[in-house]
């Protein structure tokens, strides 16, 4: 099995949109061949990562 973590930076203001898109890619992620599962997950430290 392979596990793959991405940090991702996202401009300080733009989180909401960047999990509305996010959100709009999921049904892309989800229907690759192999795809399992995948989080999205807010840094507690930085709000923007």
């Amino acid at each position: 099995m392979i596990l793959e973590v991405a940090m991702l930076d996202v401009r300080p203001g733009d989180e909401a949109a960047f999990e509305a898109a996010f959100a709009e890619a999921q049904s892309i992620i989800s229907s690759m061949r192999g795809y399992v599962d995948h989080t999205l997950a807010r840094c507690i430290e930085n709000a923007s990562r």
